[in-house]
C-alpha cells in the first residue's frame, strides 16, 4: 500500500513525532508502507480451518484461580526489614533540597 508523504506526516502529526527534514519523513513513509505490506501478506493466509482465538489464553476459561480476601501484613512486620523505618513509614534520604 503506498503512502503519501502527506499522508505520512499526518501520521507523525498524530503520533507526535517531529522531523527535521522531509528526508527523515520520507524514510518513516517507507517504513509505513512496508509494514502495511506485511499486513496486506497476512490477508492471503486461508484461514478457513482455524478456530478463533480470544487472547493470549486461546480462549480458555477459568484458567485463573479465584480473587480472595487474605490477610494484610501488619506495619511492624512490613517495616521490619526496611534499613530505616519510623512510626510505620519508610525513612528514605531527601533527594530534593
Amino acid at each position: 500500500m503506498k503512502i503519501t508523504l502527506e499522508q505520512a506526516r499526518r501520521i507523525a502529526h498524530l503520533a507526535y513525532m517531529r522531523f527535521e527534514n522531509d528526508a527523515e519523513l520520507d524514510r518513516v513513509r517507507g517504513h509505513l508502507e512496508q509494514i502495511l505490506g506485511y499486513i496486506d501478506k497476512l490477508g492471503e493466509l486461508n484461514t478457513d480451518d482455524v478456530d478463533p482465538a480470544v487472547g493470549a489464553a486461546g480462549g480458555m476459561i477459568g484458567v485463573l484461580r479465584d480473587d480472595t480476601l487474605l490477610p494484610t501484613l501488619s506495619e511492624d512486620d512490613v517495616v521490619a526489614n526496611a534499613p530505616d523505618s519510623g512510626r510505620g513509614h519508610f525513612k528514605v534520604p531527601r533527594i530534593i533540597a
